[in-house]
């Protein structure tokens, strides 16, 4: 009995998928629930199991884009089961043991490798620059002689001697979807960028003084992104027009913060989604990160763990990134770039001192988010990050809570 194998259903508005890989070929014997291929949309990757056991036979090729419901393969579930794998090999403790041969007696004359040159001739290369696999000898058995020796030139490399090949790829569905993110965030939105610098030495000095007490405690690192991710929940809740979005003619509020990080992964950039991040604490914010980046280095990541954010962070200072104008991502308004931390000279209470900084941008859809609101929820940032206690208190002054003000 034949069965054909079609292309499930994998989300909402998905109308075709490529076929990124087949993990088994023609003729091979699957198993029930064996992953048999890989289907890439434009939004997430997904794996197609086998629904019985039998022989495979592809019909659609890596590559090639398939509506949703066509089929791809048939599985031959009348087949029997192969037989067991071909008889081991004998074991290595009888092979025959082979002693190694003993090396050939040569005279003296014949001990020079063809292409060895003499004392003299070395000298003279060697002065020169050229390696002696540049020159063929002329002596006996390829020996390099004085006299070859001095007429050798160096080898200058030329431009025929350089390849200039090139080679096409298709785009994958997931590079043409960011593509054209990215043109169209460009082009229907009214984007600015404000940068700011935030000194990083009160963090870093907490996180010197917790990390193997939270590493022993939650199993975790404490990374930068948590203390980032509830800065930037503090700093959007004072500026609510940071966190909404534009539908036609509405403004969308939140009264929440799904936060999306950008990651890099093997096929492109995706932006998992961080859901009500001013609510979790350090520990769940970096237990979450280190989930989504696991499943996004491994394809694994579902539409629903990459849609709804309402904000992005993107870390471009883990490439080494001194400053950059990162891209919004929509529909959303904003978008935080971090960048490379780097010690340098500045003035504090009067005094030239070593710190270690950051540059910080966020750019914006000036449609919604005026410049006040842009400037202010950068600064309210810095502030929290320069000031830990602030994320302890949702961002009021501790001296006014203890005092009840």
């Amino acid at each position: 009995m034949s069965l054909e194998i079609k292309v499930p259903t994998v989300g909402e508005s998905i109308n075709e998928v490529t076929i990124a890989r087949w993990n088994k070929k023609t003729g091979d014997y699957v198993e029930m629930d064996e992953l048999i291929c890989e289907l890439e949309s434009d939004k997430a990757t997904f794996e197609l199991n086998a629904e019985k056991a039998g022989v495979l036979t592809v019909i659609a090729n890596e590559g090639d884009t398939i509506a949703i419901g066509a089929v791809i393969a048939n599985i031959d579930t009348s087949a029997a089961k192969p037989a067991g794998t071909a008889p081991a090999a004998e074991p290595k403790a009888e092979a025959k043991k082979v002693e190694p041969a003993a090396p050939a007696k040569t005279e003296k004359n014949d001990s020079y490798a063809s292409g060895t040159p003499s004392p003299a001739a070395a000298k003279i290369l060697s002065e020169k620059g050229i390696a002696t696999n540049d020159i063929k000898g002329s002596g006996k058995d390829g020996r390099i002689t004085k006299s070859d020796a001095m007429n050798a030139t160096l080898k200058v490399a030329s431009n025929e001697s350089k390849t200039r090949e090139e080679r096409k790829e298709k785009m994958t569905s997931l590079r043409k979807t960011v593509s054209k993110r990215l043109v169209a965030a460009k082009n229907e939105t009214a984007m600015l960028t404000t940068f700011n610098e935030v000194d990083m030495k009160p963090i870093m000095d907490l996180r010197n003084q917790f990390k193997a007490q939270f590493k022993d405690q939650f199993g975790v690192n404490l990374g930068f992104m948590s203390f980032f991710t509830k800065a930037v929940c503090v700093a959007l809740k004072q500026f609510p027009a940071v966190n909404a979005y534009i539908d036609g003619e509405e403004i969308i509020y939140h009264d929440f913060c799904d936060v999306s990080i950008a990651v890099s992964a093997p096929k492109g950039l995706v932006v998992p989604v961080i859901r009500n991040a001013e609510s979790l604490s350090l520990a769940e914010i970096e237990k979450e990160v280190a989930t989504l980046a696991g499943k996004a280095r491994d394809n694994k990541l579902t539409l629903q763990e990459m849609t709804g954010g309402t904000f992005t962070i993107t870390n471009g200072g883990v490439f080494g990134s001194m400053m950059s104008t990162p891209i919004i991502n929509p529909p959303q308004s904003a978008i935080l770039g971090m960048h490379n931390i780097v010690e340098r000279p500045v003035v504090r209470e009067g005094q030239i001192v070593i710190r270690p900084m950051m540059y910080l941008a966020l750019s914006y859809d000036h449609r919604i988010i005026d410049g006040r609101e842009s400037v202010g929820f950068l600064v309210k940032v810095k502030q929290c990050l320069e000031n830990p206690t602030l994320l302890l208190t949702g961002g009021q002054d501790p001296n006014k809570m203890v005092l009840g003000l």
